[in-house]
């Protein structure tokens, strides 16, 4: 098994976001081996761009390649597991085995597993993610422990609890705005199907066995139209400043409404509430809020209305 060296930049996220993060890393060497001997793997290396979870290449006892990810155990990481089950693969990674209470993942490889940032064009990049979500979409579970969009929507309450009963460094004009259509969309939301949760550029890769799939599924219940919210805040780096920003994701949203079948108005009022949403989880997460992408959604709400 190689050494794991693991950025100091990674052990800080973890250390910090997780309970116990400083003893569950101190302990990695340990569950790794016992990983390593559970599935008879052969561990490679590292992938880049790791943050909360480490995951790495390795060959399994017949010589296929699949990808082990390690995590400190915790909800997030159990809804995972359970919507990589019952996606079952259909336009997402499979999941070959799991152990929520160990924190390990082992799942398929994609290849050649290029990120939809690699997708120079912004409306192809956007039509594909639509795609993806077409083959995600399926009821949920008769009986299942996923979260829903309304539980999710409880970060607006912790936002204002968190400044006493104000809105902090998040204008109060957006926050307002934001919680209010947040609730209305959820009081009359479409029939609920099992999301992924967190679908944008990074979060979709080339593959062989389809175009195009899906990794890293939050699991979270709620109408179709809420899905779109995460892939319009995203690629964070350089969209947001362009010149043109505002013309893309007005296609954007119109390719979603035309490929999905959704409301255009429904869209752009998802996008926004989510991204204040978003803006105060990263600060949950302690990084910085942005609300670029709110800001953009904003402009397009008011002139539609």
């Amino acid at each position: 098994m190689p050494e794991l060296v693991l950025p100091d930049s990674v052990k800080r996220q973890i250390s910090a976001t997780f309970a116990g993060g400083v003893e569950w890393l101190d302990n990695l060497p340990v569950l790794t081996l016992l990983c390593e001997k559970r599935w008879s793997l052969q561990l490679g290396d590292l992938f880049p761009a790791l943050s909360y979870s480490v995951v790495m290449s390795a060959a399994s006892a017949d010589g296929n390649e699949v990808v082990l990810k390690l995590c400190v155990p915790n909800r997030e990481l159990t809804t995972e597991i359970a919507a990589l089950r019952h996606f079952a693969g259909r336009g997402c990674v499979r999941l070959i085995d799991a152990d929520a209470d160990l924190g390990a993942v082992l799942l398929e490889r994609l290849h050649p597993g290029h990120m939809l940032t690699t997708e120079s064009d912004d409306e192809t990049a956007t039509r594909i993610a639509a795609q993806v979500m077409l083959q995600l979409q399926q009821p949920p579970p008769a009986a299942h422990n996923f979260p829903t969009v309304a539980d999710w929507g409880r970060g607006f309450g912790r936002l204002r609890a968190h400044f006493d009963g104000g809105t902090g460094p998040f204008p109060q004009k957006l926050v307002d705005a934001a919680e209010l259509i947040f609730s209305e969309l959820v009081a009359d939301s479409a029939e609920a199907i099992l999301l992924h949760g967190d679908l944008h550029h990074y979060n979709i890769l080339r593959a062989k066995r389809a175009p195009w799939l899906a990794i890293d599924p939050k699991g979270v219940v709620g109408e179709p139209a809420y899905e779109v919210g995460a892939y319009l805040r995203n690629p964070l780096s350089g969209f947001f400043e362009q010149p043109d920003a505002q013309q893309q994701m007005a296609r954007r949203v119109a390719v979603f409404a035309e490929t999905l079948d959704l409301e255009r108005e429904r869209i752009i009022g998802w996008g926004f509430a989510q991204a204040v949403l978003s803006a105060w989880w990263s600060v949950e997460d302690g990084s910085t809020a942005w609300l670029g992408c709110a800001e953009i959604l904003d402009t397009l709400r008011r002139s539609t209305t």
